[in-house]
């Protein structure tokens, strides 16, 4: 199974809108569809803010 299919394919925009907020949280100017041309740096700190807010939500969730 590849890594980039969704289990419920259903969520793909949620997911979608969730990558842009995380995105204007860092300062990282994405756009839809092709983003090859952004530094690991940007990629990452994008992905890395999707995490984050991930786990606070779960933390939240747990209280």
């Amino acid at each position: 199974m590849s890594s980039n299919k969704n289990v419920v394919p259903e969520a793909r925009e949620a997911l979608d809108r969730f990558k842009m907020e995380a995105a204007a949280e860092v300062g990282v100017n994405l756009k839809q569809g092709y983003n090859g041309d952004l530094t690991s740096r940007e990629a990452g700190s994008v992905g890395g803010q999707m995490v984050k807010t991930m786990i606070k939500k779960y933390e939240e969730s747990m209280k």
